[in-house]
């Protein structure tokens, strides 16, 4: 268990340090759950499949570029997390 100590910013917001980003799969724009617990506040990662998120961006944009394909492999994309996270030691 890693415990690492953060400073609040001036508007009472947190950074989560990448270490714990990765090692959660946490990503950029994902949604995090906050709980209020007796021993303090939980922080979790939303149970949404990051595969399924990065498919329906994929969907969507296609939609805006009037049906013209856009091309992503959701999985790839997942891999190099992984795979940093492995890096990382994690």
């Amino acid at each position: 268990m890693v415990e690492l100590t953060v400073k609040l910013g001036p508007k009472g917001q947190i950074l989560i340090p990448k270490i714990l980003r990765e090692h959660y799969k946490i990503f950029p724009n994902q949604e995090a759950i906050i709980k209020d617990k007796e021993e303090g506040i939980l922080i979790t990662r939303s149970q949404k499949d990051p595969i399924e998120i990065i498919e329906k961006i994929v969907e969507e944009a296609t939609k805006n570029r009037k049906n013209k394909k856009v091309s992503v492999n959701a999985h790839a994309i997942y891999e190099q997390y992984e795979k940093r996270a492995k890096r990382a030691g994690l």
